[in-house]
């Protein structure tokens, strides 16, 4: 068994233009997009976290201004 056929029975799934792609690739294009794919996951991943941090910073900033609005309303019952 020739160590490119599984590479080969891989490649009929793709389409021509990526094929195409593929096979105009050098070894230095190969190893930039094998360095830079594991970058573009975590920045992907970065964008999921700044979201929720952003919701939770917006939902902390909502739950301040209501504790100091109810504190406000309880210390106007106490006042004569």
């Amino acid at each position: 068994m020739n160590e490119n056929e599984p590479t080969r029975d891989s490649m009929i799934d793709l389409s021509e233009d990526t094929r195409k792609f593929l096979s105009q690739l050098s070894r230095d294009d190969i190893r930039t997009l094998e360095s830079g794919l594991p970058l573009i996951r975590q920045v992907m991943g970065f964008g999921k976290v700044a979201k929720w941090l952003a919701i939770a910073a917006l939902s902390m900033l909502a739950g301040i201004v209501l504790l100091g609005e109810s504190v406000s309303k309880i210390i106007e019952w106490f006042r004569p």
